[in-house]
């Protein structure tokens, strides 16, 4: 039997601590029993939750010792460092063995322990700059959906544990057993792409600086040939100053600003239409299907299609 626990603290997401308790704490009758399901807490007692109400939770840390997986579901605020206990017992498990798990803010957690440093990871994708700030030994990517070592992984935002967890049934159970959980609560199990697709895209709007009239004009034209070259000609500027203000003020190249506004228009339209996709490569300005597709899996790591599927399910 492995033993899973999950360390939670006052203030704690229901959400992502449903998540392994829904992936690791449910007995299923047709499924042989893998997993015993626990919860811990520095200070045992009632434990508030961000849901209004108060959980009893009656084991400490020194269940963390006992534990083959330990996950930290959420770390609110992020930015409050564990206490030296903690921030030991998570040590200490990593130590003797346990394999060391955070979902979405929990990433926090378990690089104030400095159990992330060397290491790829991520965590919500509105948060991956400031943990890539706060721990600049972690290497932090902000696409995945989840990083998994082996003996530590990290999942992106709350919905990404449940990604997570099912991926680490599958390395510890096999496909076969993780497929049936996943069916189990309806979900694939393995969902395709990155964060980035679900994370919003920016807007002209929020840019500031002589750029914002030039980004709007640029929006409304993107089914048409337009090139660095036409916008350096609209604003009157050489392609090499045009350059420079867009790294100045976006951090990025005006043909990678482009794109990506091709690519965020599309999503728009594969999620609120049934057009084909050569006519929406078309209204944003990819020329083609082919194209479409193409640029979608480099920017997001997956198909329209299969963002389609999802997203179009989603609203219905």
């Amino acid at each position: 039997m492995h033993r899973v626990v999950a360390l939670v603290r006052p203030g704690q997401s229901t959400f992502e601590l449903a998540c392994a308790a829904q992936v690791f704490g449910i007995e299923r009758p047709e499924l042989p029993a893998r997993y015993a399901f626990g919860v811990c807490t520095e200070d045992p007692g009632p434990v508030a939750t961000r849901a209004g109400y108060d959980m009893l939770v009656t084991d400490g840390l020194d269940a963390l010792d006992r534990a083959d997986t330990v996950v930290v579901p959420g770390w609110l605020p992020h930015m409050e460092p564990p206490s030296p206990a903690v921030a030991r017992a998570l040590r200490r498990a990593h130590s003797h063995g346990a394999r060391l798990v955070s979902i979405c803010s929990g990433a926090f957690a378990l690089a104030h322990a400095g159990l992330l440093d060397g290491r790829a990871a991520t965590t919500h994708w509105a948060l991956t700059d400031e943990l890539a700030a706060r721990f600049p030994h972690v290497q932090v990517d902000p696409d995945v959906l989840y990083v998994d070592h082996g003996d530590v992984a990290t999942s992106a935002g709350a919905g990404a544990g449940l990604d997570l967890c099912v991926h680490l049934v599958r390395s510890d159970q096999g496909a076969r057993y993780a497929a049936h959980i996943a069916r189990t609560m309806v979900m694939p199990p393995h969902r395709e792409g990155g964060q980035l697709q679900y994370s919003a895209p920016p807007h002209p709007a929020q840019i500031d600086g002589t750029l914002a009239p030039l980004l709007e004009w640029i929006t409304e034209r993107l089914g048409e040939p337009v090139t660095v070259e036409t916008l350096a000609a609209h604003v009157g500027v050489s392609t090499r100053t045009l350059a420079r203000r867009f790294a100045d003020q976006l951090g990025t190249s005006p043909g990678q600003w482009l794109l990506a506004r091709r690519i965020a228009t599309a999503r728009d339209l594969l999620e609120s239409s049934d057009l084909p996709l050569d006519a929406i490569a078309r209204r944003v300005g990819l020329s083609s299907a082919t194209n479409l597709r193409r640029r979608f899996l480099d920017a997001l790591g997956t198909t329209p299609g299969a963002y389609r599927r999802a997203f179009r399910a989603d609203s219905r």
